[in-house]
């Protein structure tokens, strides 16, 4: 099964919990993060560091390129960045940089989106109008054990534990479920060390989120994908 790993918003840590999952799975396993911003200038290239923590869990031999093929310099909102770099982001475009035929070997997928669901690319269209493409695009080509299935990219939430996480979390759910994708399971994230009546919290999302719970990840002093992998289980 590929994932693709959204978060209630930006810094939910979709990419600790990324790594942490990829670092638990089995098999040939990959990670990919199709846009990203924030890059650092490096004798390679352009370089994110979200995208090479990723690669540090992976075990397959993508090169940087295709496991980060859109990367701009500045820390904003990659459509910003795109029309700054004079690029065009589209969801056609990005689900063609994003692919890459050697995912159907891998055991283990993993995508980690950028900021929330509702990423925008421009003129329009959004991150993910282009799973909703990689999903169309996987199902024609019968690339599921099953060719009956009717789900071939399934949607990893992070949570990013803070105040106002319920309302993000069920209308980023919300809107992964209109679009027709499955929620294959949810992460609690928490990002505010000092988050009041974090139990509470945590009930009231496992009353009202769909998917299963994958788990429950503290606020690490130390937030080492080994770390968070301890507290994580993988979806089925």
């Amino acid at each position: 099964m590929l994932y693709f790993v959204t978060g209630t918003d930006t810094d939910s840590g979709k990419t600790l919990i990324s790594a942490a999952l990829l670092s638990k799975a089995q098999g040939n396993k990959c990670g990919f993060k199709p846009i990203a911003s924030g890059c650092e200038h490096t004798e390679n290239g352009l370089r994110n560091p979200d995208a090479m923590m990723l690669i540090a869990q992976s075990n397959m031999d993508f090169s940087y390129q295709v496991v980060n093929p859109i990367c701009f310099e500045p820390a904003i909102a990659p459509h910003i960045a795109a029309k700054q770099a004079k690029q065009t982001l589209s969801a056609q475009s990005v689900l063609e940089t994003m692919y890459h035929p050697a995912m159907q070997s891998a055991d283990f997928v993993l995508i980690e989106g950028a900021g929330g669901w509702r990423l925008p690319l421009g003129n329009g269209e959004y991150l993910s109008d282009t799973i909703t493409l990689l999903q169309a695009k996987l199902l024609q080509a019968r690339l599921t054990p099953n060719s009956e299935a009717t789900s071939a990219v399934e949607i990893i939430l992070v949570v990013g534990m803070k105040l106002g996480c319920l309302n993000h979390a069920l209308l980023t759910q919300e809107a992964v479920l209109a679009d027709g994708l499955t929620i294959a399971g949810w992460v609690a994230n928490q990002i505010d060390a000092d988050m009041a009546f974090i139990d509470d919290n945590l009930d009231s999302l496992q009353q009202m989120m769909r998917g299963p719970f994958l788990g429950y990840v503290p606020y690490l002093t130390d937030p080492t994908a080994e770390n968070a992998a301890h507290y994580l289980k993988l979806p089925q």
